[in-house]
């Protein structure tokens, strides 16, 4: 893991120094940020209450969270393995985020299986607890949606007829905890790399933000080397995190990822994910 740490933060360095003598090759600025001072007049937060209270609830089953591997699903108080780790990740996330004035994430992975989804989830339901941390996830691997699956809910409206100008968010929205919405897909979408660079998706995105006010939108997004969905879509996005499979993810697949994303906005950093040779203290249930 030491080696893979380093040799990614050698690509890190050449990159840097690319980008230090070619200005043209420098991360877009955010687009997208708001005043962050508006979030917190208290009309902004009586306003953004009143949205949040039509959208749909419902209450995914602990045994259901437990295998599908949410530990952070826990509201008991008692810290599971791997709550700590997300935790961790919240925090950096939010740190960052809100240091550069950044409101969309993106996060995706080199190929499939490498636990994108899993760490969505994760870092959605974390972000939850802080209570004044609003937060919207936008189910975008539309090939093969798997949220829904996973949190055990069945609908027919997704999140593709959003983007699509078919319907609104608050008809399809389902919200799991007061501060938390997702917007999901239950089934296979049509052409989703022409849809994911559509007219359409910029005007729906910035319906949301207005409407609802998040802290953060998060995406969770196809397997950047199996198709071009992913690349259709991050120049909507702040910042992009790349998850990476410990023993699985090769070197160069995580180099080519970042180079391809750095083009088009900033990455906020790789996850190594499946580590399970790890030092006592460095990781928890799994995930570091």
């Amino acid at each position: 893991m030491d080696k893979i740490q380093a040799a990614i933060g050698k690509a890190r360095a050449a990159r840097a120094a690319a980008t230090a003598t070619d200005p043209a090759s420098a991360p877009p600025t955010s687009q997208f940020a708001s005043d962050p001072a508006s979030a917190s007049q208290s009309t902004g937060s009586e306003q953004r209450a009143e949205a949040w209270r039509p959208l749909a609830t419902f209450a995914p089953k602990a045994r259901q969270m437990a295998r599908q591997r949410i530990v952070t699903f826990a509201t008991s108080g008692q810290s599971l393995p791997g709550e700590v780790a997300f935790g961790v990740l919240r925090t950096k996330v939010l740190r960052e985020m809100r240091a550069n004035g950044w409101k969309r994430l993106a996060i995706t992975s080199p190929g499939a299986g490498c636990g994108k989804s899993t760490v969505t989830l994760n870092l959605a339901f974390s972000l939850a607890k802080q209570k004044d941390v609003h937060t919207i996830v936008a189910e975008l691997d539309m090939r093969r949606p798997s949220l829904a699956k996973t949190l055990g809910i069945k609908g027919k409206t997704g999140f593709d007829t959003v983007i699509e100008g078919k319907t609104d968010f608050a008809s399809m929205a389902v919200r799991p905890r007061p501060n938390l919405a997702f917007g999901l897909n239950y089934s296979r979408a049509q052409s989703p790399a022409e849809l994911l660079q559509s007219p359409t998706i910029g005007p729906a995105l910035a319906r949301i933000e207005s409407t609802y006010t998040p802290d953060l939108m998060i995406f969770d997004m196809p397997p950047m080397l199996v198709n071009d969905d992913t690349l259709a879509f991050v120049g909507q996005v702040d910042c992009v995190l790349l998850v990476a499979e410990a023993g699985t993810t090769s070197m160069r697949e995580v180099d080519v990822c970042e180079r391809d994303l750095a083009a088009q906005t900033n990455v906020l950093g790789v996850l190594l994910n499946k580590c399970r040779y790890m030092e006592k203290n460095d990781g928890y249930g799994g995930y570091n």
